[in-house]
């Protein structure tokens, strides 16, 4: 075990603090400061990219009927059914649902497995689709993944052919609800897809790594913070407007790191140690922060608490997937010490 001041050194890639800057190459300023993150994040001159809308039952439809991609003429109502559907989520359930399907895996395995394809993304969406009334959670789980994997902008054609595929499966499994409830009810585990695997898995790394003195829940806090599974978002300037003393035209793509942001030396006095208790920007702020925070983190809990349990110990530094704004180990075994 190691001392509870635990450095998490900057992912690959995480940019150093600085003033707002243009991107020619990718046509886009990147924000860093924790202070100009955090302003654009509230201010409504910058809105999230929006999704037009799509045929039922399709991708496009999902994107096109979730709070995530949603203006602020919709947004609040689609809000407000996701607000609503995880509010009948209580999260020390699902921390125990996570808590007893990881010990099961583990049992079947004798404590040997790969936490990324047996755990970080099977454990938390199981849990979540029979929370969330699916018939068939372990069948949703890979339709889920094959939605996560064209749920931004930019998807190929194959990848949005099997994702509207993974549509219909999801939503003939679901409750019935009217268009925009069932769309918010499935996009929340399309949003916990990627991003509680990836919090899972970097969790597990540092978390099999720490002294019992520190709490997984603290660790989880902080790994948020230092190594965060979503690495930024994009926000779309309204009208010209101004960040952190740069000028930004109508229509400018802001890219928000939070990488950078939430080791901030201006906010961070030690940015890279484990202190529990320090703000972050991961979550988002303002009317599109995340409103499943608790929920993420129970899920998580769930898993990373039994396996602290059972003493095991990883085989091997993860490798990530090649994502720009992921940050998701795809291979972490672990084996009994």
């Amino acid at each position: 075990m190691t001392d509870p001041a635990l450095v998490i050194a900057p992912a690959p890639g995480t940019p150093r603090c600085a003033p707002p800057t243009f991107d020619g190459t990718h046509g886009l300023w990147s924000v860093t400061r924790h202070a100009d993150v955090r302003a654009i994040l509230t201010d409504p001159a910058f809105r999230v990219p929006q999704a037009a809308p799509g045929a039922a039952g399709t991708l496009a439809w999902l994107r096109g009927a979730v709070a995530r991609f949603s203006g602020p003429d919709r947004h609040p109502v689609r809000r407000a059914a996701a607000v609503a559907t995880l509010t009948a989520l209580d999260p020390d359930l699902l921390r125990r649902d996570a808590a007893r399907l990881t010990a099961e895996e583990l049992d079947r395995n004798r404590d040997r497995l790969d936490v990324s394809a047996r755990l970080a993304r099977g454990v938390p969406l199981r849990v979540l689709a029979a929370r969330l009334g699916l018939t068939d959670p372990a069948a949703a789980v890979p339709a889920v993944a094959a939605v996560a994997a064209a749920y931004q902008p930019g998807a190929g054609p194959a990848a949005t052919r099997r994702a509207d595929d993974a549509v219909a499966t999801l939503v003939a499994m679901a409750p019935p609800d009217p268009p925009e409830v069932l769309a918010n009810r499935l996009g929340l585990l399309v949003q916990a897809c990627d991003a509680t695997a990836g919090l899972i898995g970097t969790g597990t790394r540092y978390a099999l790594l720490l002294s019992p003195s520190v709490s997984t829940a603290a660790l989880l806090a902080e790994v948020l913070r230092l190594d965060p599974p979503v690495r930024g978002t994009r926000r779309i300037a309204a009208t010209a407007t101004g960040i952190g003393g740069q000028p930004i035209p109508a229509g400018a793509t802001v890219l928000l790191r939070f990488d950078a942001a939430n080791r901030d030396p201006a906010v961070f006095a030690a940015p890279d140690r484990l202190a529990p208790g320090r703000p972050a920007l991961t979550f988002g702020a303002g009317p599109h922060r995340c409103p499943g925070e608790r929920h993420a983190l129970a899920l998580a809990l769930g898993v990373l608490e039994v396996l602290r349990e059972r003493g095991l110990r990883i085989v091997a530094e993860p490798r990530h997937e090649p994502h720009p704004l992921l940050r998701v180990p795809t291979d972490l075994a672990v084996t009994p010490r």
